[in-house]
């Protein structure tokens, strides 16, 4: 298990665990990041991750991205 953050890009992983406050995880879940569910790192630059989860691509900030457990 690692870190989203450390995730190489182009791969497919699945989301083990989701860490972070309940308002962290509520705005994850809101998202789309749920255990269990995939998603696929497309780019990392200047801190930001940009992934697609569910069909939509979403870019999320390193911290959060060191929050989900892939």
């Amino acid at each position: 298990m690692m870190p989203l953050s450390l995730a190489p890009a182009g791969g497919e992983n699945t989301i083990r665990k989701i860490g972070g406050t309940a308002e962290m995880k509520k705005h994850l879940k809101d998202l789309g990041f749920v255990a269990g569910g995939t998603v696929v790192v497309l780019s990392a630059m200047s801190g930001n991750i940009i992934v697609k989860v569910k069909e939509a691509r979403i870019a999320i900030s390193e911290e959060m991205a060191r929050r989900i457990m892939v």
